[in-house]
């Protein structure tokens, strides 16, 4: 018993302090950069690399003022201003206004998507898993995990923003010093901030991470069609309403406009401040969306593992559906123009006839083919790496705590991403082939395009196999799957473009696929990529037998 107790006098008490709503910031954005030491510096190598090494090639292909003035010809048509951006870049065609016509826009889909990634890892996904409300026990403020995940994309982009400038910069691309790599480099920075405000908007409107995430990579899809569509139509008004058509009017090395970077700015703040009141008027894990109440009994479906599955997987392949079949329409749409839009270009014919085909139609229909595919492998990726994900969530215990087993409970994702897969690769196929003959006259290539986009069917199995292998054996290392996808982008599609090595496109299982409709078709490797798919999923599933399973 105390002394005062004791002799009756009065217990002095506090109230507990209550945390201000930044609370814990700091310590959650160091363990933010503590949790994504690889994959941040993996991303912005990749996109510095990427440019520096494009930038490079610039220099390289179009030495010639006759190859850059032929260019300009080219990229001035509708569908070469609706592929790379604004006309205004060709009015003093230099590599540094080649670098920002071409590829600015790209680069910005890009940076979105790390920074909607960075978002949703770091905010939904948090709370999703329950370690957010673990988190707000303890004296952590209500918006800190939201403010420390904005800290951490503006840390991301501005170093992404320096690699470029200080890159850029001393390669000389274009006279006028430094401004023009500057302003480069930190158009991207601005770009990826506006798309990380968005994402922290979807972040409160869904209780799910994929959903938040899809949404704000829709948004992303959205801005670069509104600045495809105005740069093509010539109406600058409608290529104002995106943040990427507000970078790529910042023309570095033209004009070095630096104002519409504080447009960027203003609506990064907008979303960003809109995110932080919308998180208040919901519940933690909660989303601002209401999820509509089920039926009063599950389907006979919704009864098995595989058709459980399908469900979860519906809304992501639908929404890689609608865009794949938005991009194989955008693709057909131009083939028609192909021969005069690349018929006078040196370089681009180079890189066709090492493709092959009989004309440039074919040639470049083949190239532009391993875009639909990567984009498709994109989502057998996600979709093969579900049961990680619902293994780190607590989920699958409780399912395997039934009658369910391992191999029928990771097959089942496994089916849904090998099918879905597929499914995904006739819908880009499709839209290719249709907008193809409707541009070019030749109503063969509509089953000529589709059948070239199911050649690849097997190499995108063989993607789900080494996700597969790698969540049985190594689940730490699962992640390590979209080295796939990525690579073969790479080397598939920019590899012709820039003229790397054919071995490095063989280390890649796209580049085994003949390229159709330029090549002709070749089955043996067709029959090798399967049997290789099948024995990595076998073997993946044997891993997943043998090894412990992560519980709560």
């Amino acid at each position: 018993m105390s002394a005062a107790a004791a002799t009756g006098a009065p217990v002095a008490t506090r109230s507990p302090a209550r945390p201000g709503d930044l609370t814990g910031t700091r310590i959650l954005l160091a363990f933010a950069l503590r949790r994504d030491r690889v994959r941040l510096p993996v991303w912005i190598l990749a996109l510095g690399a990427g440019t520096l090494a494009t930038a490079d090639k610039y220099t390289t292909l179009y030495a010639d003022p006759e190859a850059r003035a032929s260019l300009v010809g080219t990229m001035g048509s509708t569908a070469g201003l609706a592929m790379t951006g604004p006309g205004h870049y060709l009015d003093d065609y230099t590599f540094g206004a080649m670098l920002g016509h071409q590829m600015l826009g790209f680069l910005a889909v890009l940076v979105g998507l790390m920074n909607v990634l960075v978002i949703t890892r770091h905010t939904r996904d948090e709370e999703e898993t329950g370690r957010a409300e673990l988190l707000r026990s303890t004296a952590v403020g209500r918006h800190a995990q939201l403010a420390a995940a904005l800290w951490l994309a503006l840390i991301a982009d501005l170093a992404l923003a320096v690699l470029l400038a200080v890159g850029l910069g001393a390669m000389g691309l274009a006279p006028g010093g430094v401004e023009g790599p500057l302003l480069y480099g930190l158009a991207h920075a601005a770009v990826g901030l506006a798309f990380a405000g968005v994402a922290a908007v979807t972040a409160q409107v869904t209780a799910h991470t994929r959903g938040a995430t899809g949404t704000a990579l829709a948004v992303v899809g959205l801005a670069y069609l509104l600045r495809a569509a105005g740069d093509a139509g010539g109406s600058d008004a409608v290529s104002w309403l995106s943040p990427i058509g507000w970078v790529q009017r910042t023309y570095p090395y033209v004009d070095d406009r630096w104002w519409p970077l504080l447009l960027c700015g203003a609506f990064a703040a907008l979303c960003a401040g809109a995110g932080f009141v919308l998180s208040t008027r919901r519940d933690v894990g909660a989303g601002l969306r209401a999820s509509r109440p089920g039926r009063a009994e599950a389907s006979r479906a919704l009864l098995g593992p595989l058709g459980f599955e399908l469900r979860l997987h519906r809304s992501v392949f639908a929404g890689f559906a609608a865009g794949l079949l938005v991009m194989g329409a955008m693709y057909g749409s131009i083939l028609g123009q192909a021969e005069e839009m690349l018929g006078d270009i040196d370089q681009i014919q180079e890189a066709l006839r090492r493709t092959g085909g009989s004309d440039v139609a074919e040639s470049f229909a083949s190239m532009v083919m391993v875009v639909l595919v990567v984009v498709a492998s994109v989502y057998v990726a996600m979709a093969a790496l579900r049961p990680r994900a619902e293994e780190n969530a607590g989920r699958a215990e409780a399912l395997l705590a039934t009658g369910l087993t391992r191999a029928r409970w990771a097959g089942g994702h496994l089916v849904v991403a090998l099918a879905g897969g597929t499914a995904l690769l006739l819908v880009g196929g499709l839209g290719f082939g249709v907008l193809g003959a409707l541009s070019s006259g030749d109503g063969g290539l509509v089953l000529s395009l589709t059948g070239a986009a199911l050649a690849y069917a097997p190499a995108l199995w063989v993607t789900a196999g080494v996700a597969a292998v790698l969540f049985g054996w190594l689940p730490t290392a699962a992640q390590a799957a979209w080295v796939v996808p990525v690579y073969a982008f790479v080397t598939g599609y920019l590899g012709q473009l820039l003229r790397f090595p054919d071995w490095t496109n063989d280390l890649s299982p796209f580049g085994h696929v003949p390229r159709l409709p330029a090549d002709s078709m070749d089955w043996t490797p067709m029959a090798v990529l399967t049997l290789v798919a099948a024995a990595l999923v076998l073997s993946g599933l044997k891993g997943l037998d043998r090894r412990d399973l992560l519980t709560k």
